[in-house]
């Protein structure tokens, strides 16, 4: 008979503490989902909900204010998402909010961010339907790098095969950085270039030479006294000009003088 008070002892035991488990998880569910607490709903239309789910958190200003109550599809194209938050939140969600879809950290669950709109806007009311904003698709942008990854990897394969060759002394590069002979044909056309330069040189003294000579050659020497007759006669007149126009000015100036009394 004791043994069998005993077995009821800690099968009553056992069932209470079960219960107060079950109490607690009930309250800590409730309290995260927001059931003992007064709430609104808000709704937005996304075209992708990129993997968000119903329970999943909803934020403003960086604090979980609420939680996705549902997700229904509207269209092929369209999913409205319904958010249960807090009604203490209300008056700081404006009628311009926007709601964005996020990641909790780089690989965590999917959530919703709330930000507020103008400050001058009026407060959002129960059953409102707020701007969405499509998250990033990540496949696209995988598939882009995944095209710029191989893209980059030919670019590479090309740029080593190109220093290959200029290692192995090909083309107009290896050439010029590795062959003898280009240095030898540009030392021998430096050479070339200052050769010719002294025969320029030595032909333009001959000229003078020549020109010279020539003044003294019976044959022209009438002719370089003629110019030389000219160029004389030409500066006399240009010196006779300039005397008369100083004999000029200086009668000019005494006849301007006042005589004196």
């Amino acid at each position: 008979m004791q043994q069998k008070t005993q077995q009821k002892v800690k099968v009553g035991i056992f069932a209470a503490v079960m219960l107060g488990l079950l109490l607690v998880g009930i309250f800590l569910i409730g309290r995260n989902k927001s059931m003992f607490q007064r709430t609104f709903v808000l709704y937005g239309t996304f075209q992708n909900v990129g993997g968000l789910q119903v329970g999943n958190n909803v934020r403003f200003v960086g604090i979980d204010v609420g939680t996705v109550e549902s997700i229904d599809i509207l269209s092929d194209t369209t999913a409205r998402v319904a958010l249960r938050i807090k009604q203490k939140v209300k008056p700081f969600i404006k009628k311009g909010a926007v709601a964005g879809i996020s990641s909790d950290g780089l690989m965590g669950d999917k959530l919703i961010t709330i930000s507020s709109g103008t400050q001058n806007a009026t407060p959002v009311e129960d059953g409102d339907v707020i701007q969405a904003v499509d998250p990033m698709d990540y496949d696209r942008v995988l598939d882009r790098l995944s095209g710029v990854a191989e893209n980059a990897e030919v670019i590479t394969e090309q740029l080593a095969g190109i220093a290959t060759q200029i290692n192995q002394g090909k083309g107009s590069i290896g050439r010029l950085l590795y062959s003898d002979s280009l240095a030898t044909s540009l030392e021998g056309t430096v050479t070339e270039a200052k050769k010719t330069v002294k025969s320029i040189r030595k032909g333009s003294d001959g000229f003078s030479e020549n020109m010279e000579a020539l003044k003294h050659n019976f044959l022209l020497r009438g002719y370089y006294k003629k110019r030389e007759k000219a160029a004389k006669k030409e500066a006399e007149e240009q010196k006779k000009e300039a005397e008369r126009k100083k004999k000029k000015a200086e009668k000019d100036s005494a006849s301007l003088k006042v005589p004196k009394e």
